[in-house]
């Protein structure tokens, strides 16, 4: 496997990019992975890793570098903690126009190189960035032909870009993993987005007994067996849309 990080440019700055792929073959359908509230961390690049073992170019972009975060360290679980007020206002600083030109500019660094296919884009984002993931799908429906959302929040707003609206606006197949308990994500949230979907091949799955943050190895709600599904599942929806 190569991988590496680089400083990518976008219309506001700079956000430090992890980019994995195999070493052979390519060039690799494009994934972009859009990273949950507590940033940056080796957690979230060894997901990386899976995913660019498969067969893909892998991008995890930083999306605090407005801020001049990366890297937050262990977040106190206390509502209160300042760590926890901290990630907060970072993840409220981002909204979908912004994170859609950061997008912009990872996919404009990827087409200079030879390792990406930018021509066939999927997405995969968790907890705060599961609508980031589902409306680069509409934003770019001309490239990204796999869109999933792992514990997704704000999934359902009355605005004119809430994530359970894509379907008229993308033929990208889409993909929703919900916790059964989340208070992020509660289920008559995820009843609009099943209402939402209806009628298209794309798919909104509860898995039962899980939490919010049930894929990551290191949180305490983790599930492996759920865990292991997610990937199955995510990674068939690769199969079956990433291709040329």
């Amino acid at each position: 496997m190569i991988e590496h990080t680089v400083d990518i440019e976008t219309k506001d700055g700079k956000t430090t990019t992890f980019i994995t792929h195999p070493e052979r073959g390519g060039p690799f359908p494009v994934v972009i992975f859009y990273m949950d509230a507590p940033a940056i961390r080796e957690e979230l690049r060894d997901m990386a890793r899976r995913l660019g073992t498969s067969g893909y170019y892998v991008m995890l972009p930083n999306m605090y570098y407005r801020a001049g975060a990366m890297e937050l360290g262990p977040i106190n679980p206390d509502p209160e903690s300042p760590e926890r007020k901290r990630m907060f206002a970072l993840m409220h600083s981002l909204n979908i126009p912004l994170v859609m030109e950061d997008t912009k500019g990872l996919l404009a660094y990827a087409e200079t190189q030879k390792a990406a296919n930018t021509d066939i884009v999927g997405t995969v984002g968790y907890c705060m960035s599961g609508r980031y993931a589902v409306n680069a799908a509409t934003h770019f429906p001309d490239r990204v032909k796999a869109a999933a959302s792992i514990y997704g929040t704000h999934l359902a707003t009355d605005q004119p870009d809430s994530p359970h609206l894509a379907t008229q606006k993308t033929k990208a197949e889409l993909y929703f993993a919900c916790a059964e308990t989340d208070i992020y994500a509660p289920q008559e949230i995820i009843e609009q987005v099943k209402v939402g979907m209806k009628g298209s091949n794309n798919e909104v799955e509860i898995y039962p007994g899980t939490h919010h943050g049930f894929a990551f190895p290191k949180r305490p709600v983790y599930d492996r067996d759920a865990a292991e599904r997610h990937w199955e599942r995510l990674l068939a929806l690769y199969r079956r849309n990433l291709v040329s």
